[in-house]
């Protein structure tokens, strides 16, 4: 019986750690997935804005509304365009820091 419970404290010693390596990995790729979601949206929104439909906005900040289907899969956030004469930004911000990183990528307009 002694034998028995040694085993199972030994076993349980070893499993408890993988659990929550398994865990802070699931995280990890949780984490992962949405940058690369974030990535893709605004990448999408800049190629819009280089095709010519920034035309539409004035100089300043707007806050963007994003027909990709795969924003659906962000944690809430916010796409901000912000338009100088001859410059355009483009980034995602997360509502909160635990979700990530924000994407920002910057071109000059034609």
């Amino acid at each position: 019986m002694t034998e028995m419970l040694v085993a199972l404290a030994i076993v349980s010693i070893a499993i408890l750690p993988l659990a929550y390596s398994f865990a802070q990995e699931n995280k990890y790729l949780r984490r992962c997935y949405e940058r690369s979601v974030a990535i893709e949206v605004v990448d999408g929104e800049m190629e819009i804005l280089r095709g010519g439909g920034g035309r539409q906005f004035t100089n300043g900040v707007h806050t963007l509304t994003t027909t990709a289907r795969s924003a659906t899969n962000l944690p809430p956030g916010e796409l901000r365009l912000t338009l100088t004469d001859k410059q355009a930004r483009v980034e995602w911000l997360p509502a909160e820091t635990s979700h990530g990183s924000p994407v920002i990528r910057e071109t000059t307009l034609k």
